[in-house]
C-alpha cells in the first residue's frame, strides 16, 4: 500500500527540486543555445541564465522569484489503495513546500483579490489524474509561472486551414508574445479534440523531455519545422534578439470533429520546471528527473 505520508513527503521534495534545479535535458538545451548563439546580446542573456541556474542549485533557492501556480500530474495504478487520500496529501505538501522551500504565495481569489498565503485555493493545487494498470503512483510537479501562462493561446481554426493554418497560428502567437514569456521558450502545441481538450494536451506536451524524439514521424517533422520557424523570428533570449527564441517544440493531437480545427499553444519560459518520481507499492521511491539526496 502506498503510504499517504510518503506521497506528501515526496511531493514536497519534488517541488523543492523543481524550483531549484532544472531537468538535465533543459539545462543541456540552454548550454547548447549559449554555445551556438550568434548574437552578443543573446549570448549575454544566456550566460546570465546559466549563472542563475548554477547559483540556484548551489544555494537550493528558487531559480525564479515567480514559483508559479502548483500543478500536479498523478498517474495512479488501479491497484493502489487509498487513492482518495492522495489529493489531501498533495494539498498538505503544497502548504509545507510554500513555507519550507520557500515558494512565493501565488493563489489569489479573482473576486476578492485575497492571497491565501500558502498556494492553495479553489482548484489549487490543480491535479490532473490518469489511472493506469499496476500498483505504483507516479507524481509530476509542474510549477507554472505567470509570464509564460499569460501568452498561451487557443485558436478555433477552420478545418480547411489544415496544418498550414496551424503553423501560421503558432508563429503568429509566438511573434505576438515577444519578450513576455522570458525566452528562450519551450512550446507545447496541440491540435484537435475541443477547446478544453486541446489546451490540456498542449500544456501536458511541455512535460515531454527535450531530448526524446517524437515517435510519430509526421509529428517529429512538424516539430522540427516549427522549431526552425520559431527561431527564424529573431526574438532571441529575453526578447533582445538572437538565434534562440525556443529550445524545443513538442506537438500532440486528438481526433477532431469534422467541423472543428482547434489549435492550442502553451508556453514555458526558460525556467522549465518539472520534477517526477514513482512511488512503488513497497514504499520505494524512484526519482525520475532528478538525483534526490
Amino acid at each position: 500500500m502506498v503510504n499517504e505520508k510518503t506521497i506528501e513527503d515526496v511531493a514536497v521534495k519534488l517541488l523543492q527540486l523543481a524550483v531549484t534545479e532544472l531537468p538535465k535535458d533543459v539545462k543541456a538545451a540552454l548550454q547548447r543555445a549559449y554555445r551556438e548563439e550568434e548574437s552578443d546580446a543573446g549570448k549575454t542573456q544566456l550566460k546570465a541564465i546559466l549563472d542563475n541556474v548554477d547559483l540556484a542549485e548551489k544555494t537550493r533557492t528558487p531559480m525564479c522569484q515567480d514559483t508559479g501556480i502548483i500543478i500536479f500530474y498523478v498517474k495512479a495504478g488501479a491497484q493502489v489503495e487509498n487513492l482518495g487520500k492522495i489529493e489531501n496529501a498533495l494539498y498538505r505538501a503544497t502548504i509545507r513546500a510554500t513555507k519550507e522551500v520557500p515558494l512565493r504565495p501565488n493563489a489569489v481569489n479573482p473576486f476578492t483579490q485575497k492571497n491565501s498565503g500558502d498556494n492553495t485555493g479553489r482548484f489549487l493545487p490543480f491535479i490532473n489524474w490518469e489511472v493506469t494498470s499496476g500498483d505504483s503512483v507516479e507524481l509530476t510537479v509542474f510549477p507554472k509561472g505567470g509570464g509564460s501562462e499569460n501568452v498561451c493561446a487557443l485558436g478555433m481554426l477552420r478545418p480547411g486551414d489544415g496544418v498550414k493554418g496551424l503553423k501560421k497560428f503558432v508563429v503568429d502567437t509566438l511573434i505576438k508574445s515577444g519578450a513576455k514569456p522570458c525566452p528562450p521558450n519551450i512550446l507545447g502545441v496541440a491540435v484537435g479534440g475541443g477547446a478544453d481538450i486541446v489546451m490540456k494536451l498542449a500544456k501536458k506536451a511541455l512535460l515531454k523531455p527535450l531530448d526524446t524524439p517524437n515517435p510519430d514521424p509526421e509529428l517529429a517533422k512538424l516539430e522540427s519545422e516549427l522549431y526552425e520557424a520559431a527561431n527564424m523570428t529573431g526574438i532571441g533570449p529575453m526578447g533582445l534578439g538572437g538565434t534562440f527564441t525556443v529550445l524545443g517544440v513538442n506537438v500532440d493531437y486528438a481526433s477532431r470533429h469534422p467541423a472543428s480545427y482547434p489549435v492550442a499553444v502553451a508556453f514555458q519560459c526558460w525556467a522549465a520546471r518539472r520534477a517526477s518520481a514513482r512511488i512503488h507499492e513497497d514504499g520505494k521511491v524512484e526519482y525520475l528527473t532528478h538525483e534526490a539526496v
